[in-house]
């Protein structure tokens, strides 16, 4: 063991229990256990405002909610997932697994590090507490124009949310600079960019796309808090303002955040599906490029979002030719695991199941995609719930579950602890058969005519049948959930075996203990190919002889 290593071990031993450790904490490892743990908490919230919205839908003229209060929750249960869950949860296993995955020792800037987590807590915090003080923001997660100005949403609320958007946009911003100064500065001797595992691939290109938007949201909610606060007027049509530039503004953030939010998790399912197949990734080089492809075009494609507008004829062909284009480099990866799972010897494990449930789900919502860049297509169903249908296959369906596929497949790393696999097979089918059962009938409600943002609907329209339908699906993906936290307590309660492989992994992070010391490799090692662990087990089969 090396001097600094066995430095950083004498300050990890030093109060290395106790709730004071976590709070002062700079080790990448249990900054990303904090990311993780807090963002399943706020997934927790965020699943309990969609089953009181399922609940008010579930038949017609329901009172169960208020409007008042249906708008709060829907406003927060967006928000929630989107600013508060997946981009966290994808921090938190970026911040763990990043610096294991490269052979260094922790993240290039670890005080930083801390500083984006309680910057991120604070933000999520500060967000909730406006219920306490007059009520939460009640004009949506994207917060349309004019409705947020004053005249129209009068409480504190909107406000919260600015400020914790803000707030979440610095956190964000500090962590993603973190990233990619890690991976271009700390990686380990003979980690070229042809060998980093395909996580650190989706995690670098995650983090330029989260510098290079999020200057717009930040200047659109500014904007806005000038005309809440300062009695400004940039959105304010009467006054010479136009509330499109909020949509402008808005969606150049919010569709490279689609790639944010679920590009991590393409990166997941890259580094589980080759395990469990037991070969290399097909297409290694290819997965790459398109994930590549896929940050530069994200830029490209915010006003397909705002086709029903009245935007230009050449316009509406440029962007809607674009959103064809974007399916191209995620076709590439589907083709690519579909290649890996081809005759390999399949190993059907949680991880597994929802890796596949990941690509299946997703391919749903992406031929959704595909049917939404048709501009008259677009025209019918865009305030349908079909849209409704087509972002929950990509968010949930996508990035969920292959979150959900790394909790299983890098839980023993973190904990020393298998997960139970009867449950988390349970877990997985009560899922996927929940998720079909809310979001498959509303491809159906939106093609009927069923707008989305409403918080009751009259009898008689044909829509009661499929939202009943849909409320019960909710519910079973809440058993679902409640199964999954079963099977965490019941894990942590026994003893750790701490096996260091027990999936017979191919990458750096299965070379430490489980879980790794807080110095994280005592040597830091030397890579020679893009499976360094595989090389070491069957030197004769090593993948340094055939990689170019």
């Amino acid at each position: 063991m090396t001097i600094q290593a066995q430095g950083m071990s004498h300050r990890r031993e030093l109060g290395a229990n106790g709730l004071l450790s976590w709070i002062m904490t700079v080790d990448h490892k249990r900054i990303g256990i904090l990311y993780l743990f807090s963002a399943f908490i706020f997934f927790l919230v965020g699943g309990t405002e969609a089953l009181l919205m399922r609940i008010q839908l579930a038949q017609p003229d329901n009172k169960f909610l208020s409007p008042e209060a249906y708008n709060q929750i829907f406003t927060m249960h967006g928000t929630t997932m989107i600013f508060l869950v997946v981009m966290p949860l994808a921090a938190g296993f970026g911040n763990y697994l990043v610096p294991l995955m490269i052979g260094a020792r922790d993240m290039a800037f670890p005080k930083l590090n801390a500083l984006s987590y309680w910057t991120f807590l604070f933000g999520g915090v500060f967000m909730y507490s406006s219920f306490l003080f007059g009520g939460a923001p009640n004009d949506g997660w994207f917060s349309y124009a004019p409705l947020t100005e004053k005249l129209y949403s009068p409480t504190h609320g909107m406000d919260f949310w600015v400020m914790g958007i803000l707030m979440l946009g610095l956190a964000t911003t500090i962590g993603s600079i973190n990233f990619i100064v890690t991976i271009i500065q700390l990686r380990a001797p003979g980690m070229t960019l042809t060998k980093i595992p395909l996580f650190v691939w989706t995690t670098f290109v995650t983090s330029f796309l989260a510098v290079f938007s999020l200057p717009s949201l930040t200047t659109a909610v500014l904007l806005l808090l000038l005309d809440r606060q300062l009695g400004a007027h940039f959105y304010n049509t009467a006054e010479g303002g136009t509330a499109l530039l909020w949509q402008h503004l808005f969606w150049f953030f919010g569709h490279p955040e689609v790639y944010i939010l679920i590009l991590p998790a393409m990166g997941i399912v890259s580094m589980v599906i080759p395990v469990f197949s037991s070969k290399p990734l097909f297409g290694y080089a290819a997965v790459v490029f398109s994930t590549i492809a896929i940050g530069f075009l994200g830029f490209t494609v915010w006003a397909h979002h705002m086709f029903a507008t009245g935007m230009p004829t050449v316009s509406l062909l440029f962007f809607s030719a674009d959103s064809f284009l974007i399916g191209v480099p995620t076709g590439v990866k589907i083709f690519a695991w579909m290649g890996t799972m081809w005759k390999g010897k399949l190993r059907f494990t949680s991880p597994m199941l929802f890796a596949i449930g990941f690509v299946a789900l997703f391919l749903i919502g992406g031929l959704d995609g595909i049917h939404l860049a048709v501009v008259p297509v677009d025209w019918q169903i865009t305030d349908s719930y079909y849209v409704v249908a087509h972002i929950h296959y990509v968010l949930f369906g996508g990035a969920i579950f292959g979150i959900f596929s790394g909790i299983y497949y890098w839980f023993p790393k973190m904990t020393g602890r298998l997960l139970n696999e009867s449950l988390g097979k349970w877990h997985f089918w009560l899922l996927f058969i929940g998720m079909n059962l809310v979001f498959m009938p509303m491809h159906v409600l939106g093609i009927e005519g069923m707008p989305r943002r409403i918080y009751t609907y009259g009898p008689g329209r044909g829509w009661e049948l499929w939202n009943f339908v849909e409320t019960i699906g909710a519910f079973i993906i809440a058993v679902g959930i409640a199964l999954f936290v079963i099977n965490y307590i019941v894990t942590m309660l026994k003893a750790p075996t701490h096996e260091e492989d027990p999936w017979d992994g191919f990458t750096l992070e299965w070379t430490t203990s489980s879980p790794p010391p807080a110095y994280n490799f005592a040597e830091i090692p030397s890579v020679r190919s893009r499976r360094p662990l595989w090389d070491r087990k069957h030197p004769e089969l090593a993948d340094w002889r055939n990689e170019a």
